[in-house]
């Protein structure tokens, strides 16, 4: 798979299931959906379901998918695994396919994902996702699966990490654009301290940690295990 991410979540392993599969729990804490809703299906056929991404305010893609769930498993996991696409022009993601895991262990439970994709636009697309879309959705997964886990583990609904978030983004701005500001007046005005502050500025927005509630994509594993390997229920699926 082309990405993969990892949480340890301490909580229980029927709450991370269920704020994951269900779209209205889904949607609250993955950045990377504005809006999830299941299809009507028959009985015993996987779940299509359909997704939208707010990309700017006038602008939102969308598109379809399958999944399939394991929940009784001989080894105590979980499986989720699912086949997508977004017929729209303007979505530099044309289809692709993933799985979530549920590994149960002494202190909760390893949440990970491992997914990949194909863009559209020919050599344009795939120079704008190697570049600047495949290391954005990286980081937005991430940092979803850490917001999930303030969730499940503090109750810290997605809603106030988010507002959290950014405020602490914020504050991190201003510790380097005050000083800046105060560096860049007329040269008869500039003070001999702003400089120096402007560098220290920049190195605490960078160096000082995210508080432990706010979420935060440098908490997950970003890198996958030697022997990780796609689950058989993938296989199964075919593309919507």
């Amino acid at each position: 798979m082309g990405l993969y991410i990892e949480a340890r979540v301490r909580a229980d392993l029927e709450t991370i299931w269920e704020r994951t599969q269900e779209p209205d729990r889904h949607q609250r804490w993955d950045l990377r959906f504005t809006e999830i809703a299941h299809l009507p299906r028959a009985e015993g056929e996987p779940q299509h379901f359909r997704y939208a991404t707010r990309v700017l305010p006038f602008l939102v893609v969308a598109g379809t998918g399958v999944s399939a769930g394991e929940r009784h498993r001989a080894d105590g996991d979980r499986v989720s695994s699912l086949r997508f696409a977004s017929p729209h022009p303007l979505s530099l993601l044309a289809e692709g396919s993933g799985y979530w895991r549920y590994v149960p262990t002494p202190n909760g439970v390893r949440f990970l994902t491992g997914y990949d994709y194909r863009p559209r636009w020919g050599r344009l697309g795939r120079a704008a996702d190697r570049l600047v879309f495949r290391p954005l959705m990286g980081w937005a997964t991430a940092w979803s699966f850490d917001r999930l886990r303030l969730w499940c583990e503090r109750g810290i609904t997605p809603e106030r990490s988010r507002n959290r978030w950014l405020l602490e983004l914020t504050a991190r701005l201003l510790l380097v654009a005050v000083p800046f500001a105060a560096a860049s007046l007329p040269l008869g005005h500039v003070s001999l301290a702003a400089v120096p502050l402007t560098v220290l500025g920049l190195a605490a927005a960078v160096l000082v940690p995210p508080s432990s509630r706010t979420p935060a994509a440098r908490r997950c594993l970003r890198t996958a295990p030697a022997r990780s390997r796609e689950p058989r229920l993938l296989a199964t699926l075919e593309q919507p």
